[in-house]
C-alpha cells in the first residue's frame, strides 16, 4: 500500500500544480498527518456536539420534571395523602411532613414576597424604558425591552446589565443619543432607589451589601438562576431564623 501511495502521491501532486490547487501535503507521511489531523479534529466536534446534547436533553427532563412537579402541588399540595386534612400529626412521619410543609409554605412567602416586589420593579423600569425607545428609536427595540425586563428581575447587578447595553447600542447610533440615554439611565437609577425603599425595602428590610453578597454566592452556585434565587433564599433564611412569637 505505501508503494502505491509513493507512486501515486507524486502524480497528483504534479496534476495538481498544472491545474493551480494547492495541496495540504507533499507526500505520503504529510498526507497521513493531514488524515490523522483531520480525524481526531472531526472526532472532537462530535464529541462536542454530543456533550451539547446530552445537556440540552438533561435540562430540558428538569424543566419538564419541574412542571409536573409545580402542577402536582398545584393540584394537591399534601405529602401525606392518607391523613385527614387539618387532623394532628399521628407519628414522628406525619410530624416531619408538617414541619416539611411549613418550611415550603415559608419559602413560597418568601419567593412571592421578593419575586412580587421586584417583577413591579422590573415592569416599571421596562415601562419608562419603552417610553426612552420609541421616543429616539433606538435600533433592536423589541429585543431592548425584552431584554431590559428579563434582566430587571436581577436586583442590583440587572440594572447595570441592561443599562450598559443601552448605552452600547445608543453609541453606535451617535454619541448624542448615548449622551441622552446616559441621562435617562441616571434618572432611571435614581428612581430606582427610591422604588427599592419604597417596594423591596419595606417588605425585606435587608441591606445593600448582603443583597450584593447573596448575589455573588448564588452566581457561582447555580449562576444566572442562582442570582435570580438568591434574595428570595436570603428572605427565606430571614424568615425562617426569626424567632417566631
Amino acid at each position: 500500500m505505501p508503494d502505491i501511495a509513493d507512486r501515486a502521491i507524486p502524480l497528483l501532486i504534479d496534476w495538481a500544480k498544472k491545474h493551480n490547487i494547492e495541496l495540504p501535503f507533499t507526500d505520503f507521511d504529510s498526507l497521513k498527518d493531514v488524515a490523522s489531523e483531520t480525524v481526531k479534529n472531526q472526532v472532537h466536534y462530535l464529541g462536542s456536539v454530543a456533550k451539547i446534547a446530552r445537556g440540552a436533553t438533561a435540562q430540558f427532563a428538569f424543566l419538564l420534571i419541574g412542571v409536573v412537579v409545580s402542577v402536582s402541588i398545584f393540584l394537591n399540595p399534601r405529602i401525606e395523602l392518607d391523613r385527614r386534612p387539618n387532623a394532628p400529626p399521628r407519628n414522628f412521619y406525619s410530624s416531619c411532613c408538617d414541619q416539611i410543609a411549613a418550611r415550603f409554605a415559608t419559602f413560597y412567602g418568601s419567593f412571592a414576597t421578593v419575586m412580587g416586589a421586584q417583577i413591579i420593579i422590573s415592569a416599571i423600569n421596562t415601562l419608562f424604558t419603552t417610553i426612552f425607545v420609541l421616543i429616539v428609536q433606538l435600533r433592536h427595540g423589541p429585543a431592548v425591552i425584552g431584554l431590559t425586563f428579563l434582566c430587571g428581575l436581577l436586583p442590583v447587578v440587572g440594572n447595570l446589565v441592561s443599562n450598559s447595553m443601552i448605552v452600547g447600542i445608543a453609541f453606535i447610533d451617535s454619541p448624542r443619543t448615548a449622551l441622552a440615554a446616559l441621562v435617562f439611565l441616571v434618572f432611571i437609577h435614581k428612581l430606582e432607589y427610591f422604588l427599592n425603599g419604597k417596594i423591596i425595602g419595606q417588605r425585606i428590610h435587608n441591606p445593600l451589601w448582603l443583597t450584593l453578597l447573596a448575589l455573588v454566592l448564588g452566581e457561582k452556585l447555580m449562576g444566572v438562576p442562582g442570582m435570580i434565587l438568591a434574595p428570595v433564599v436570603l428572605h427565606y433564611i430571614k424568615v425562617e431564623t426569626s424567632i417566631r412569637q
